[in-house]
């Protein structure tokens, strides 16, 4: 498979580059030790991504105004908190959190690959988390973006067209010079639509291992690329590792 002649590589994040579920089970805990809860995270985690595209689809959809993932994913915290019967966090607890989507972990191929990428092409998050959240994402783990591009740049989250072709616009692209970087096949099928260049990145792990063998890799040619993960993309790239 030869790979494509772009410019510019922008990658989903949320389960592409970084590891959503464990960072939620990882704060859980904590809240556990520290507060004499029994929560089952790996559930209260899945049920809280979960209720992500609902949410973002009733904004799409007009049903509600636009707003941030944290808000988006703070009204989500609230429904489960009853839920799973979680009592006596302090309003602190909860704003902390829900600001865990800022605190993930990379899996352990994305920084090697992207700094190989970045190496030759400009890389970039094109994520429905905001511009704050991504920046204190890439603060925090070293993520080593050249800029962030962010869904809330359009007003629209993904997969509206317009929050490809704003990203497109901005990096000063056509969009056959941008290569759609996602683990999800939603998310390249609809930049695929608008000229975006698409690779898949296989993250079977993402919604834990107990559903790895679920998670199917698609055929492939069905997308550009077709890479187990990060580093198997800059290889294919012919990108060189860093020294």
């Amino acid at each position: 498979m030869t790979p494509p002649d772009v410019d510019a590589l922008v990658f989903d994040v949320f389960g592409t580059i970084v590891d959503w579920r464990s960072g939620v089970i990882r704060d859980g805990q904590r809240l556990d030790e520290s507060n004499r809860l029994e929560v089952d995270w790996a559930a209260f985690a899945d049920a809280w991504r979960e209720e992500y595209q609902p949410s973002l689809a009733r904004v799409r959809r007009g049903e509600t105004p636009w707003r941030n993932l944290d808000s988006l994913h703070r009204e989500s915290l609230e429904k489960l908190l009853d839920r799973f019967d979680i009592e006596g966090l302090t309003d602190e607890e909860t704003h902390q959190l829900n600001r865990v989507w800022h605190r993930l972990d990379p899996w352990p191929d994305a920084i090697p690959g992207l700094n190989r990428l970045r190496s030759e092409y400009l890389v970039a998050p094109l994520s429905n988390g905001h511009v704050r959240l991504l920046t204190n994402m890439a603060k925090r783990a070293g993520l080593p973006w050249d800029l962030i591009l962010s869904a809330e740049l359009s007003g629209h989250y993904k997969p509206d067209e317009e929050a490809y072709l704003t990203a497109v616009d901005l990096l000063d692209l056509q969009p056959e010079e941008v290569m759609m970087v996602a683990a999800h096949e939603r998310d390249l099928d609809a930049s695929s639509k608008v000229g975006l260049k698409t690779a898949y990145v296989h993250r079977p792990l993402e919604w834990g291992p107990e559903q790895a063998r679920d998670i199917e890799k698609p055929n492939g040619s069905a997308y550009d690329i077709v890479a187990e993960d990060l580093v198997d993309l800059a290889e294919q790239f012919g990108s060189e590792p860093m020294i």
